[in-house]
């Protein structure tokens, strides 16, 4: 979603795929360009802004090297829709997020609910692991869109 900085400025910028409300370039952008997130949070919200980016390398460099695929391919028809972080936070080196995200792919819509655990290793945050469940969404026409944009699904992403 490209949106205008202010009347007097011409240039557009992309609010971020993570939905902060922030501009990419001042969110998620840094990260995939190698700053150090500072906690499991951002680190989490850069890794779906990745995904939903299509980009591979980032998630995969974001993962821990003990439990990262070998291999890594991002299917090309997902379209992540939208995330809603529900709890985050750190204990020492380990961190935790338990978010949602909404997806369509060519079956149809999904949420995605996930507790992911993260682990710090010199002072760089990484994803570990977690448990999640996939379950289909089947909006109806009148209901909210599950991209959380507010408006109606029949008006957003239905089409």
């Amino acid at each position: 979603m490209l949106h205008r900085i202010n009347p007097f400025v011409t240039a557009l910028v992309m609010t971020c795929p993570c939905q902060s409300g922030r501009a990419y370039e001042r969110c998620c952008g840094p990260y995939h360009r190698g700053e150090l997130a500072p906690t499991p949070e951002p680190l989490m919200r850069a890794r779906y802004s990745a995904y939903a980016n299509g980009d591979a390398a980032y998630v995969k460099t974001s993962w821990h090297a003990d439990t990262r695929p070998a291999t890594l391919t991002l299917p090309s028809g997902d379209r992540w829709l939208g995330l809603e972080v529900i709890d985050s936070g750190e204990d020492g080196d380990t961190g935790w997020v338990h978010f949602r995200a909404a997806c369509r792919d060519d079956a149809g819509f999904a949420l995605l609910e996930e507790r992911s655990r993260f682990v710090r290793e010199a002072g760089r945050w990484f994803y570990l692991d977690g448990e999640h469940a996939v379950t289909p969404l089947k909006p109806g026409r009148n209901d909210p869109c599950p991209c959380g944009s507010g408006r109606k699904f029949k008006k957003c992403c239905a089409g």
